[in-house]
């Protein structure tokens, strides 16, 4: 598992071969070289980048309003951290086995007294499902290392199904029932959920919330091209 701390310098496209942020003058170039009307523009924050392309990448001097969502609560002190999972099938029918050689990705990011910390990883022949779970997973095993499962977390994910799993105590659920469904099914990747259910009570301020994946969040953006990356390279 590769595991870093990356710069704080931040790359948004407004106009280029994929929109978003980047973390490095290379990734960033790959998506505007070439391309007629790129507009691009490096930021010392990734608020300041976002603002940016919320604003449609204008060059005007005025601020564009940051959502209240964004600014409500802040405390310096919160980790921060993004977690997202992806898989590439190939052509596959929606109910249909994944194929061995399908790849898949996880990622997480998680943000503490301003220095970033992510991992990425990749297999084959994985589901989209196992690999979301497998990035919260492997963040909060990163986090219990440092000792920081006490801090208050704010935990900003895309997949509901993870989501609902943990506010909606479907684990309770299934560990009641011997890890099966409402329906008596197994459940899926049973052996990661046991793994999250175990982990859990050692995080005493832990604050999930949904975002929309692909969409305007920095952090999600972020996760997103990490995973994606890693498939690129698999």
């Amino acid at each position: 598992m590769e595991l870093k701390v990356i710069s704080t310098k931040f790359y948004a496209v407004a106009k280029g071969k994929k929109i978003g942020i980047f973390t490095s003058w290379p990734e960033c170039q790959r998506q505007v070289s070439g391309y007629a009307g790129a507009k691009y523009k490096s930021f010392k924050t990734q608020a300041e980048a976002l603002r940016w392309l919320q604003d449609g990448g204008k060059t005007s001097s005025k601020k564009t309003q940051v959502p209240k969502k964004e600014v409500t609560k802040i405390n310096p002190h919160v980790i921060k951290l993004w977690t997202d999972g992806g898989s590439r099938n190939h052509g596959n029918k929606k109910g249909q086995h994944v194929k061995q050689d399908d790849r898949a990705a996880w990622a997480f990011c998680a943000v503490k007294d301003g220095k970033k910390y992510t991992a990425t990883n990749g297999e084959y022949g994985s589901t989209n499902n196992k690999m979301e779970i497998m990035a919260l997973l492997k963040a909060l095993k990163f986090i219990g290392r440092q000792g920081w499962q006490n801090e208050q977390i704010v935990a900003t994910l895309d997949s509901k199904y993870v989501l609902d799993a943990i506010t909606k105590h479907w684990i309770t659920g299934w560990k009641k029932r011997g890890w099966k469904t409402a329906s008596q099914t197994p459940v899926a990747n049973k052996e990661l959920w046991q793994e999250i259910s175990k982990l859990l009570p050692y995080f005493t301020h832990l604050e999930f919330q949904w975002t929309k994946g692909h969409a305007k969040n920095a952090g999600n953006i972020l996760v997103d091209q990490l995973l994606n990356d890693t498939m690129d390279k698999m």
